[in-house]
């Protein structure tokens, strides 16, 4: 086992060292993670990354090696380092499952439990679901505006190693149809896809040689990338070798709504009706857009995808909403009032309102307790953890499921690529006074 302990800022174990002198380490506590905002212009997001949190989770341990680089930097005490020794988290989780969309205030993952072992999680849990639903929510958008037509993660030169892996899951949540990622596809089982680079073409001495090679080693049904040198060339030696069976041709460069159509006319001219044509080069959500009414069979997408598409992460933060003052004291909502930054105190849940016809109309947020559901409202907040145990494990077939109902739930303009105010508002109830 690999420990993520160390994947935590400082003063997270600091504030435990100052909670364990002063008492406060026990109390019971509530921390959400939400968003204020969404990023600029988005009408909503997308969760990706739970299910890689409580992985972590799992791990979450302080080891000799760990402990040791916090002894050998004087970082905490003796006595917290006797703490860390035994740290396991015990508490309950309840959080939005992968593929749910999400607004401003929703409050995507609950922890309840010590604050001592709440606290140390902070850093954490942030770093996965920033950096996983961002990448969900960008890939949604290129998804949806995709129509259908296939998407193939492609980003993995583009961004850390590590990273490209999470982002390639992330994606496939969001309905991407492959990875180009072997580690992806061999960590999480998604469908990976790839054939050549230009370097394949270039090591040969002619682009017939290279093709030649490239179908006798992969098949007849193989994707021939065709921009290496003059477009049309390509095409016509393509299917003279590898028949009107040819699997593709990858456009990667040029005017692609333009080339599309005159490939295609080409490849129907010669017989090559079933060949799909793939295009890629630096395509995002407006650039799929673009290629709509063009006769494209298939987009790979990199550089956009894996950032977020110019929003890299989603704002989450982690913030406790409700504690108890001591052992067996009532807990009491606790808010951040600092300007600009206000938080609403109380543990929340959250229900989808739905329509009669069931589209959405708003994200309800109940503070202290479930608010009211009219009967056609879905219910948002998942035990992920109870008492310390794993109660949640979706398969990712299970999440990209929910992703596409929950998009489908949406009004039609949380579908506009245009900047925008959320497609649904979020509404706080509280619960009536005992």
């Amino acid at each position: 086992m690999t420990t993520t302990a160390l994947l935590t800022d400082q003063y997270e174990l600091t504030m435990l060292q100052a909670a364990l002198r002063s008492g406060a380490a026990q109390r019971r506590s509530v921390f959400e993670l939400f968003a204020r905002r969404l990023p600029e212009g988005r009408r909503y997001g997308v969760v990706a990354g739970t299910g890689r949190v409580l992985d972590a989770l799992a791990d979450f341990r302080f080891d000799d090696e760990a402990l040791g680089f916090l002894r050998d930097r004087q970082i905490v005490d003796a006595a917290t380092l006797e703490w860390l020794a035994s740290y396991r988290f015990s508490g309950d989780i309840w959080g939005y499952p992968e593929g749910e969309t999400y607004f401003p205030g929703s409050p995507l993952l609950v922890v309840e439990g010590g604050f001592a072992e709440a606290v140390v999680l902070e850093t954490l849990v942030l770093s996965i679901l920033n950096h996983d639903s961002a990448i969900a929510s960008a890939a949604s958008r290129m998804t949806g505006v995709a129509a259908g037509r296939p998407c193939i993660e492609m980003g993995a030169r583009r961004t850390h190693e590590i990273a490209a892996v999470a982002a390639a899951r992330a994606a496939y949540v969001a309905g991407f149809a492959s990875t180009a990622s072997l580690a992806a596809g061999h960590r999480y089982g998604i469908p990976t896809t790839g054939t050549a680079a230009h370097s394949f073409t270039l090591v040969h001495d002619s682009e017939r040689e290279a093709f030649t090679a490239q179908v006798r080693s992969l098949g007849a049904g193989t994707t021939l990338l065709v921009d290496t040198y003059d477009i049309r060339d390509a095409v016509r030696v393509g299917v003279e070798i590898a028949g009107t069976e040819l699997g593709a041709v990858r456009i990667d460069s040029g005017d692609l709504p333009l080339l599309a159509r005159e490939v295609r006319e080409q490849l129907d001219e010669l017989g090559a009706y079933e060949t799909k044509v793939i295009v890629t080069s630096d395509l995002d959500e407006y650039a799929i857009a673009a290629l709509a009414a063009a006769p494209v069979d298939g987009y790979g997408v990199g550089t956009a995808l894996v950032t977020g598409s110019g929003h890299p992460t989603c704002g989450f933060v982690y913030k406790l909403v409700a504690r108890s003052s001591g052992p067996r004291t009532s807990m009491v909502a606790v808010a951040k009032r600092s300007q600009d930054k206000t938080s609403i105190g109380g543990r929340k849940w959250a229900l989808r309102r739905l329509s009669a016809r069931g589209v959405a109309q708003a994200e309800v947020v109940g503070i202290g307790e479930m608010p009211y559901d009219d009967g056609d409202d879905r219910a948002l907040l998942w035990p992920l953890l109870t008492a310390g145990e794993r109660v949640y494990d979706d398969s990712l077939l299970q999440m990209r499921d929910r992703h596409e109902r929950s998009v489908a739930e949406l009004p039609l303009q949380a579908r506009q690529l245009s900047r925008g105010e959320p497609a649904i508002e979020t509404v706080y109830e509280r619960a009536a006074p005992a």
